[in-house]
């Protein structure tokens, strides 16, 4: 098992760096898991203590993946259609499947391997009176770890990875964002959208980051999972065969805690 399964916690600066030359060989899936099964099936749990922060992750996500769906011709004020259907990898209790993903898209399938976070999803959204009539359907629900779920080829508009990759190894993450590449709605043609906001097709991750002067990846014991730095990111994201076609910080997160930073990637 080697996906995060939920939001993790957010991580303080004050973490050691792992002494291995590969601190992602230190990663321990099983350990990891067993966490994550030890965490409560709320906001507070999901966000390691950290519930304040949650509005503010999400209206710098909801920002991110607009820009994004207007394009360049678009404006602030264009109505988007309705995405086809996206995944939620790493859901966790569906926070982001219900406040981002669902007000967006038709349909919303879910990924996560803690069967008892999606149990708690699944009869929330049969509790809550869903106000908005256009308001998105969950999909399937996957109880996997990232590394064993492959995408349906060709069926997802946007594929949204948030505080998840770090269980993942290095080599495991290339791999699975191979996949999620063969998972994507292969884009229309300039010519067909004409500078109109279109469905579009994108990865988006969005991951603590390590800083410092040793710009070096961090191994997190309690949970068994690897903060990277850009520049890994970065260099991992090229091996996949995927291009940054937009990336931005999340702010007003407190100073003491990691810098988090969004990107959306396309096939090369």
């Amino acid at each position: 098992m080697a996906d995060m399964d939920c939001d993790p916690p957010f991580g303080s600066t004050s973490w050691a760096s792992s002494t291995s030359s590969a601190p992602d060989a230190s990663i321990d899936q099983a350990k990891g898991l067993e966490y994550w099964n030890s965490i409560s099936s709320d906001v507070n749990g999901m966000l390691g203590g950290f519930p304040q922060t949650s509005r503010i992750d999400l209206v710098g996500s909801a920002a991110f993946l607009a820009k994004l769906r207007r394009g360049k011709a678009g404006k602030p004020k264009d109505k988007l259609p309705k995405l086809a259907r996206v995944a939620d990898c790493g859901a966790g209790i569906g926070r982001i499947t219900k406040e981002l993903l669902l007000p967006v898209a038709s349909v919303v399938d879910v990924v996560e391997p803690v069967k008892k976070f999606t149990d708690a999803l699944v009869e929330s959204l049969r509790s809550e009176e869903r106000a908005e009539e256009d308001q998105g359907q969950v999909g399937e629900v996957v109880n996997l770890g990232l590394q064993d779920w492959t995408p349906e080829k060709g069926a997802y508009n946007v594929i949204w990875n948030q505080w998840c990759l770090g269980h993942l190894n290095d080599a495991q993450l290339v791999a699975y964002l191979r996949r999620c590449k063969d998972g994507l709605v292969a884009p229309a043609p300039s010519s067909e959208t004409d500078g109109l906001p279109v469905q579009g097709s994108w990865i988006v991750v969005k991951e603590n980051l390590s800083r410092g002067g040793s710009n070096q990846d961090i191994y997190d014991d309690e949970d068994s999972s690897v903060t990277r730095s850009d520049d890994k990111f970065r260099r991992l994201f090229k091996e996949a065969g995927l291009k940054i076609v937009d990336t931005k910080l999340q702010s007003g997160f407190p100073k003491d805690l990691f810098p988090v930073r969004m990107y959306a990637l396309r096939p090369e």
